[in-house]
């Protein structure tokens, strides 16, 4: 049964779905799964379910394709959300990597979104010799060899990525403050989340190097309904710019109070805000002028890509955005996993799924995939986009309500 937008996020927090990849099983085949852990509940909820759909895409091609041979994968869904927190839960996060890792048929999983969830999987799925892929995850910390102890104590690069790193997406859209923007002070916030912390201070770093006075950095409770204290306060300032690094929990208030308190200051944050509730909860004109960032190249838009836009629009009934394709490209990257071990006369195990993982060559949407030795994509492209009103589009079609800017300087 295809996991519908509606079943997704009507599920608990936590509850396995398991979608058939293909209309038909046929007989004799053997069945093996595919993690795919999101937040499908709460305020980034809309954005994680295109990268779900994407994820979910590959995998029915797999099948349908009959490259697999006698083997049929299927998704096991798990929200990495909760009502409490109101977005990604960072303990329910753990609790699903324990079930994908007590899972004997789980071959790979695709996900985290967020860095919070995948500093809190990583370790658990480590000592399982788990490899997930994730389409979305930024912060360097959880693939850096200094955190592993921490984030990889089985010894093993588990934690692979098909976008660059908190690493070049903040100092690149730094460089893109000083060089297009020419800001000369910037007010920094984030939202105390592993992944905003960790972006506002790449991007703050860099900030300085190039230049830019850096004017004050405060943390916003993404729970609190009002920030016109700190936003009064930046208002003092005179800041030629806001920096903002987290996701829409915080985001959404921030959009709309900031336009209410200080509506001239050129705005802009990472992939968290590059998310359909940019435009269905914070809405326009709030969001107008807002920058972000996509730690990926930008492809969709792409003639070479229109025959998959168009098939993936047809199955889900709405529009594909770049982490849908970098979503479809982690799946390709655990099939290509399981192929190489099916090549290659092994068990089809985790583990050999994760050693295999960690040498293939994919050939995926955004381009050529490959890692490095602690699983990061040797691909640094960072893509920036400017919210503009489209009233001829459905708010929630991000291709339509944001235009590709360019790419963001690289040192």
């Amino acid at each position: 049964m295809a996991l519908s937008r509606r079943n997704a996020l009507r599920g608990a927090a936590g509850t396995v779905l398991l979608a058939s990849a293909s209309p038909i099983a046929r007989a004799g085949d053997k069945v093996y799964h595919i993690g795919i852990t999101l937040p499908l509940t709460g305020a980034d909820a809309e954005a994680a379910h295109l990268i779900l759909h994407g994820a979910q895409l590959a995998i029915k091609l797999a099948n349908q394709s009959g490259e697999l041979g006698d083997i049929r994968l299927e998704p096991m869904v798990l929200n990495n959300a909760t009502a409490t927190a109101g977005q990604y839960d960072p303990a329910q996060a753990a609790t699903n990597a324990r079930k994908l890792a007590g899972t004997h048929t789980v071959l790979a999983n695709v996900g985290p979104e967020m860095s919070g969830s995948g500093k809190a999987m990583a370790p658990i799925l480590s000592m399982a010799n788990l490899a997930t892929i994730t389409p979305s995850s930024t912060a360097p910390d959880i693939t850096s060899p200094t955190y592993a102890g921490e984030f990889d104590p089985g010894g093993k690069p588990i934690y692979f990525r098909t976008v660059t790193t908190d690493a070049y997406q903040g100092p690149n859209m730094a460089n893109f403050y000083a060089e297009v923007l020419k800001a000369k002070s910037v007010y920094i916030l984030d939202d105390s989340g592993a992944y905003g912390v960790g972006l506002a201070n790449a991007f703050e770093a860099q900030a300085k190097k190039k230049g830019i006075k850096v004017l004050g950095r405060d943390r916003l409770d993404p729970k609190a309904a009002d920030y016109s204290a700190v936003l009064t306060k930046i208002a003092a300032t005179k800041t030629a710019s806001l920096y903002y690094g987290g996701t829409m929990q915080a985001g959404v208030k921030l959009v709309k109070q900031s336009y209410q308190i200080i509506p001239h200051v050129i705005k802009g944050g990472g992939d968290g805000i590059l998310s359909p509730e940019m435009m269905t909860a914070a809405g326009f004109p709030a969001a107008e002028g807002w920058y972000g960032t996509n730690a990926s190249p930008h492809v969709v838009d792409d003639p070479k890509l229109a025959n998959w836009v168009a098939l993936y629009t047809k199955t889900y009934g709405v529009a594909p955005d770049d982490y849908a394709i970098t979503g479809y490209d982690a799946a390709l990257v655990a099939i290509a996993g399981i192929k190489t071990v099916q090549k290659a006369g092994k068990p089809l195990t985790a583990a050999n799924v994760r050693d295999a993982i960690a040498t293939v060559h994919v050939n995926g949407l955004q381009g050529p995939i490959s890692f490095d030795k602690y699983g990061d994509m040797t691909s640094h492209v960072v893509a920036v986009f400017q919210f503009h009103h489209d009233k001829s589009a459905p708010l929630g079609d991000l291709n339509k309500q944001m235009r590709y800017v360019g790419v963001a300087p690289q040192n």
